[in-house]
């Protein structure tokens, strides 16, 4: 979870989504980054260091210069867990009655409903329901 993280942190850059769009296409060294994004080669290095620790990219050293290419692999593990995640659905311990229109039914363990109206409610029904007794989240509006 953590690399999972560090690697959504480095994609959150602007600059560093664009150097990653440029090396899926093309390896290229930092001159030629740094020539198509309009940016210093200061920058493009910093840039690429914080995606090579994130382990998005790594560089092969080629005469003078360092080639960059993405590990695929890596982005494609990425793009799994994400998808992964939106596929995720709540389970009824999940759901909070104040998030439902007009909660006319509240899922819980023991299976308990709350009535349409919140006067037709028992505090136990309520506090079930959502937890306390202040707010019925069958109430649409704050009277």
């Amino acid at each position: 979870m953590e690399d999972f993280v560090s690697i959504l942190k480095a994609l959150a850059d602007e600059n560093r989504f664009r150097i990653i769009n440029l090396l899926l296409t093309h390896d290229l060294c930092v001159g030629a980054l740094a020539n198509r994004l309009q940016i210093s080669k200061a920058a493009v290095s910093q840039h690429l260091q914080v995606l090579r620790k994130a382990g998005l990219v790594k560089g092969e050293k080629r005469g003078y210069w360092t080639h960059y290419a993405v590990k695929g692999n890596v982005l494609k593990q990425v793009a799994g867990g994400l998808t992964e995640m939106s596929n995720q659905t709540p389970g009824p311990e999940g759901i909070c009655g104040k998030t439902l229109p007009m909660a006319t039914t509240i899922i819980r363990e023991g299976g308990k409903r709350l009535k349409e109206r919140p006067e037709d409610c028992t505090p136990e029904q309520i506090k079930e329901g959502h937890g306390d007794t202040r707010e019925h989240p069958c109430e649409t509006e704050k009277k």
